[in-house]
């Protein structure tokens, strides 16, 4: 448990949160009634704001004058290819049948993301889109992914998760995409299954076509009822990281991605809110991807793209540089030139 300073802050979907009550690194916290903004690294580990205060507010809008320095790759061209291939190789020894493959770009950065968060509101509006500043991080985050939300019904708490695999400048997709897609939504189908009721787990939209600024994603939307003994404890174990952004079979990919990675931190983890009133449980919790993070002066963002026995690794270099592109040249101030 920490003790909040002041400065903490939350927005998604309409919702700012402010007045920070308690920091928890316990996901069994959420078994408390309020309203926490929840925030989970690739790697696990768990942090949570209860705010008292919770309005329907737009983004307070701040001034961005750009980012001037040099960007950074965890994994240049040459690395990222040889990666790749190395991902087809051990896909070729029955290692496993999809991983995706990240690197993170980096430069420093010494003001708050408020600023270059409403400019990414502004030029590249997604549907999960999130601002979290609590303890020594800030989190601008533009995802189009829901990894899970969360609806009480008289039939119980609904969860809805909705995997993207497949990026696309055109609404075209190949049988990589869908074969990918569909290898996803079959891994996270099995995930669910683990905290859900039985016989509640279904395929509610297989490969649905879904424009965002600048490209086009292959969606699907698996749906569930929680389990009457569902525990937030064990929801780590039963569900992360997330089946788009690790691999299929989950355990040999997250192995392999832990070997040739270095760690991706909020990237491809979890941001969010979930609010719960005795019984009743609401939320929204998005993969942390086309995300934004400082820690220690330093600007941070993520991107990748999944790998399988298909894919030509120039090709998957150019889909980490599309996903890349518009929204840092949004932090450099330079959009629209």
């Amino acid at each position: 448990m920490s003790a909040p300073t002041g400065s903490e802050i939350f927005w998604m979907a309409g919702r700012l949160a402010t007045e920070a009550a308690e920091i928890s690194h316990d996901p069994a916290s959420l078994e408390s009634d309020g309203f926490w903004a929840v925030q989970v690294n690739y790697e696990g580990q768990w942090t949570l704001t209860r705010f008292e205060n919770v309005i329907e507010k737009p983004f307070p809008k701040t001034a961005w004058e750009g980012i001037a320095g040099e960007w950074t790759s965890t994994l240049d061209q040459d690395a990222y290819t040889k990666y790749v291939s190395r991902v087809r190789e051990s896909i070729a020894a029955g290692d496993f049948y999809q991983v995706n493959a990240c690197r993170v770009l980096s430069t420093r950065c010494d003001v708050s993301l408020d600023g270059l968060f409403s400019k990414a509101l502004e030029n590249n509006p997604a549907p999960y889109a999130a601002f979290l500043r609590t303890e020594n991080l800030e989190i601008a985050s533009a995802s189009p992914e829901l990894f899970l939300s969360f609806n009480t019904t008289n039939a119980g708490v609904r969860i809805k998760s909705s995997p993207i695999k497949g990026t696309s400048i055109t609404p075209e997709f190949g049988e990589k995409d869908k074969s990918e897609n569909v290898m996803i939504v079959d891994l996270i189908r099995n995930d669910m299954s683990q905290i859900c009721k039985e016989g509640t787990v279904d395929v509610s939209r297989l490969l649905g076509i879904e424009e965002h600024p600048g490209l086009f994603h292959l969606v699907s939307d698996v749906v569930g009822t929680l389990r009457d003994d569902f525990s937030w404890t064990n929801f780590s174990q039963a569900l992360l990281p997330a089946g788009s952004i690790s691999g299929a079979p989950k355990s040999s990919a997250v192995k392999f991605i832990a070997q040739n990675e270095k760690s991706r931190g909020p990237y491809c983890g979890l941001l969010g809110w979930v609010e719960r009133r005795g019984p009743n449980i609401s939320g929204e919790l998005s993969v942390a991807i086309r995300t934004f993070w400082r820690e220690n002066n330093v600007i941070n963002f993520g991107t990748g793209a999944g790998i399988t026995w298909g894919s030509d690794p120039i090709s998957e270099w150019e889909e980490t540089q599309l996903k890349a592109n518009r929204l840092i040249a949004i932090a450099q101030g330079r959009f629209g030139e």
